[in-house]
Order: C-alpha cells, then structure tokens, then sequence
C-alpha cells in the first residue's frame, strides 16, 4: 500500500479556506480525477527530461526550499511512485538532506517556463541512500534521495513563457477585462461545480446553441 493512501489529501486548514470560498467541490473533483500514485507515461517523459526541479523540506522551525539541477535525466523513475536523484558536492550546509533525517516528508515541484506544459507537483516520503548500489546508479553522486510519491498534476496557468519573453496571459491585469479560463474549467468534471462567483463559470458553461 502507497504510504499516502491513508492519509486525508485535505486537512482542516485547506477545507477551512475551500469552505470560505466555496471551493469543496472543485478541489474534491481534482482530488478524484487527477491525484494518483503510479506516474503516468508523459509525467515520466517530463520528469526525465527536466534538467531541475524545487523541493521543499521541513523539521520543526526549520524550512528550506531548494533547487536541485543536473544533466537530463539525472532524476530517475525506479518504480511505479518511486523516484530518485544525487545530491552532489555542495556547500557543506546540508540542509535538504538534514531536514529530511528528521522528517521525511518533502514537497516536489517540476515545471517548464514555456507557458504551456503542466506542472507536476510531488508529496513525498524521502530516505537518503548511501550505500554502493545506490550511488552507482547515479553518476558524481554523494547520496541519493529516494522518495514515495503522491502526484497531482496541474495546469502552467500563472506560468510565464520564459524562452520567448511572454508573460502568462492569465494573469489579472488592470485594465485588460477577465482574463480567458484555463483549460481545466472546461472538464466536465469540473465546470459545472465552479465556485460561485466563479469569473469563468458564465463562459464555460455557456450554451453554444444559444448563440
């Protein structure tokens, strides 16, 4: 059993803030219809091929968020919800790996600045291995992190182009009106189950014989 599968994907501070701006419904749906435990073909296309990705790391106080980088392919898919990477040679502060001795649980975010390809946002249980199988899996290795994965895909709304320079088209900006849903209000599963208030509920769910 995934070491995830007993635990509430919401605790109360979500649903307090989900409750507030009726948002239950919505974030159950992307619960149901996105959230799983073995990756899917293109997020390990993704996942291999992304020279970076950010981890986060917490223990008592202490929170770091870290960027890690390497060659594609330096993260590798080991198992169905298994994935691992090296920590090279660093400044000596170990901060990553030293929350993660006293508290596994990590956050995992890849993403590509090119406005378009979804994010792959990870929940993870982390080990750090320093035995000899382990390390020659991952060339220039000091340790290697393992760690069990929840995913939950979602969209690059927010996220800037940054090879051609275009910022994201959905963000509000003064003066420009609403800016166009993304992609994801428009699933049946969800567009129907919007906020209230929603600024995109009209328009997805608009009938197209109407016009």
């Amino acid at each position: 059993m995934n070491v995830f599968e007993d635990r509430a994907f919401f605790h109360e501070g979500m649903r307090d803030w989900q409750d507030r701006f009726d948002g239950r419904r919505t974030a159950e749906a992307i619960e149901k219809n996105r959230k799983h435990y073995a990756f899917w073909e293109d997020e390990i296309a993704f996942i291999e091929a992304a020279p970076f990705f950010f981890i986060a790391s917490t223990f008592e106080d202490y929170v770091d968020c870290n960027i890690k980088s390497g060659d594609p392919g330096f993260v590798k898919i080991v198992g169905p919800n298994i994935l691992e990477y090296p920590e090279y040679d660093g400044n000596s502060m170990y901060r990553t790996v030293g929350n993660i001795a006293k508290n596994p649980n990590v956050g995992l975010l890849f993403v590509a600045f090119d406005g378009k390809s979804r994010r792959i946002r990870v929940n993870g249980k982390a080990e750090v291995l320093t035995d000899r199988e382990a390390l020659d899996r991952h060339y220039g290795a000091k340790m290697v992190l393992r760690i069990e994965c929840e995913i939950y895909p979602n969209c690059p709304r927010y996220t800037p182009n940054l090879a051609d320079r275009e910022p994201s088209p959905h963000v509000p900006r003064e003066g420009e009106g609403t800016p166009p849903p993304p992609e994801w209000k428009t699933r049946d599963y969800i567009r129907q189950i919007l906020p209230e208030g929603d600024p995109h509920a009209s328009l997805v769910n608009k009938d197209p014989d109407a016009e």
